[in-house]
This record gives C-alpha cells, sequence and structure tokens, in this order.
C-alpha cells in the first residue's frame, strides 16, 4: 500500500524545548487515522514539524517517494498534503469566495473547484461575497475544509477540527469528512472529541509525551472505545 506520510524516529523542538521524542507514524493513500490524546502530547507539534514550523532534529519525514530533510511550509503542498490549521485562520479582509481560490494557489489538478464546493458546502454558497471572519464558527471550519479541498490534496490533515463548536456543526462535519474520504482523499484527524474519532476514523495512532504509545483499529464497541477513551481524556 503506498505511504503518503512516513514520520520515522522524529525529535522535534521550539528553541530548547523537546517536544517530539521518537515519533513514528504514517498515513496509507486512502486511510483515516485519527491521532488522539490529552492536551500537551505534542499532537499539533506533528502537524507543525511537518510544515517546518517546529525544528526537527533527527529522525526523517518521508512524503511520498521524496525524503523531506528540511521541511518548509510550502513542501507538503507541493507533495499533495494540506492541512486545516487549528484556529482555522480564515484571512481577514478577504470574501468567502477569494479564501477559497487561495487553496487552489499550488495548481494541483483534481476533482475540486469552487462549484464543487459549493455543492459540498451550500451555506458557502450563499456566504460566497461575505467578508470570511464574518460567518459563524461552524461555517468558518466548512471554509476552512473547502479551502483545503481545494488544493486538490491526496492527504488532509485535520487539526482539532470541532474544537469550540456545537454538537450538531461536528456531526455535519463527520459527514463531510466521510464524504471525502470516500473519494478517495486521506485523512490525518487530530481530535479529542471521541464521537467524531470513531464516526469518521479506521485506524487511532495514541500520543503521550511527544511519542505515540498505543495504536490500532476504531472499534465501534464498548471496549473499543473504552480503549480509546481511556488516552483522550484531558
Amino acid at each position: 500500500m503506498t505511504r503518503l506520510l512516513d514520520l520515522h524516529n522524529v525529535n522535534a523542538f521550539y528553541g530548547s524545548a523537546h517536544i517530539l521524542h521518537g515519533l513514528s507514524l504514517h498515513v496509507n493513500a486512502g486511510e483515516r487515522v485519527a491521532l488522539i490524546g490529552r492536551n500537551g502530547v505534542g499532537k499539533t507539534t506533528v502537524v507543525n514539524t511537518i510544515l517546518g514550523l517546529a525544528q526537527m532534529k533527527g529522525g526523517h519525514i518521508r512524503m511520498g517517494s521524496q525524503d523531506i530533510t528540511r521541511p518548509r511550509p510550502y513542501t507538503a503542498a507541493q507533495r499533495g498534503m494540506v492541512v486545516v490549521p487549528q484556529g482555522r485562520r480564515i484571512v481577514a479582509n478577504l470574501t468567502v469566495e477569494e479564501n477559497l481560490l487561495l487553496g487552489a494557489a499550488t495548481g494541483r489538478k483534481g476533482p475540486w473547484n469552487v462549484p464543487e464546493i459549493y455543492k459540498l458546502f451550500p451555506i458557502l454558497q450563499e456566504r460566497a461575497h461575505t467578508p470570511g471572519t464574518a460567518l459563524s464558527g461552524g461555517q468558518q471550519q466548512m471554509l476552512a475544509v473547502g479551502r483545503a479541498l481545494m488544493a486538490n490534496p491526496d492527504l488532509i490533515l485535520l487539526d482539532e477540527p470541532t474544537e469550540g463548536l456545537a454538537p450538531v456543526i461536528v456531526d455535519q462535519l463527520a459527514d463531510i469528512f466521510n464524504r471525502v474520504a470516500d473519494q478517495g482523499t486521506a485523512l490525518l484527524l487530530i481530535e479529542q472529541n471521541l464521537s467524531l474519532v470513531v464516526r469518521v476514523a479506521h485506524r487511532y495512532l495514541a500520543m503521550a509525551k511527544g511519542n505515540v504509545v498505543a495504536q490500532g483499529p476504531v472499534e465501534n464497541t464498548p471496549q473499543g472505545l473504552k480503549d480509546i477513551e481511556q488516552h483522550v481524556l484531558v
């Protein structure tokens, strides 16, 4: 099976603060993987290391067939990986549609364009000429996902996508993520919301103290939920 992303024995730092300690993980083409764990264990640092925002000292990152020795924010996008960041980072003073068009800057070809995004998120078409930052939190998250899809990625990294959102919006996002994954896009879901994890992911990786300490299939059974829940309680 083709590996889209492979981190092996990665150590990562912010200045002198050592956050990731020999972390290894991978995501295969078409997979739905959840990265779970308590607050502060280094989940977002995994994303920041892939983007070159945290300093990697030791280990290696492989994106597709290419070893990445010095990750940069644009490297992942060039290799077919995009991030839906924690906090959404909608660009102020740009409309909804202008924010979407930013996602197409890589020029990758594929099925996703503005009309297809509007089919997926009809509310964005209704608000197309509204400033992106004027949307509700749930609508901004939809915009962030739509912007990521505009890059026609092979893999989307979703960093805490349900943070601060109402359960009804979480339900909508779970449906959207499954629809996107059903079309072949791999997902790395960084999330503490157990209900979303069991509805979307097929495999989980649990982090503690900057490393993966457990992993396995996501089983929507009482024992399976208990096994996963022990890693996400804050």
